[in-house]
């Protein structure tokens, strides 16, 4: 078990209908970032990242009409918001808090650290810890 984070244009991760990333904008920024190449496994969107990760293969996918990774380390992040930037979208957490920066990410063995999560107008407090 462990963690997802997604690369998204919706409100909310899951409930994307109108706000897709489409599986031809994946595909076309993969080609044109050096950094990613689709893997030829995993399915046609499962895509490596060659970047500083602590991972031998990090990775991203998508599905649905979003990009994820799952326990993405630090670096991961960062590039997912990178991704995000290029696409206008955003990184999500599979609960619906919003990444902006790695600040929020620690060691995996690590918890997570308290973040404010705002979510339909209401902001709240939550402790998530990682699966190991």
């Amino acid at each position: 078990m462990g963690y997802d984070l997604f690369i998204t244009r919706a409100e909310f991760w899951p409930e994307n209908e109108g706000r897709e990333i489409t599986a031809e904008e994946w595909v076309k920024l993969v080609e044109a970032d050096q950094e990613l190449k689709l893997a030829g496994y995993n399915g046609p969107y499962f895509a490596l990242w060659d970047g500083p990760s602590k991972y031998p293969e990090a990775w991203l996918d998508w599905d649905n009409g979003n990009i994820y990774s799952k326990n993405p380390d630090k670096a991961i992040v960062a590039k997912m918001i990178q991704i995000a930037g290029r696409l206008g979208a955003r990184v999500q957490g599979q609960d619906g808090e919003i990444y902006l920066d790695t600040s929020q990410v620690s060691d995996p063995d690590d918890p997570l650290p308290p973040i404010e999560i705002e979510r339909s107008g209401q902001r709240w407090w939550r402790r998530m810890f990682r699966a190991r």
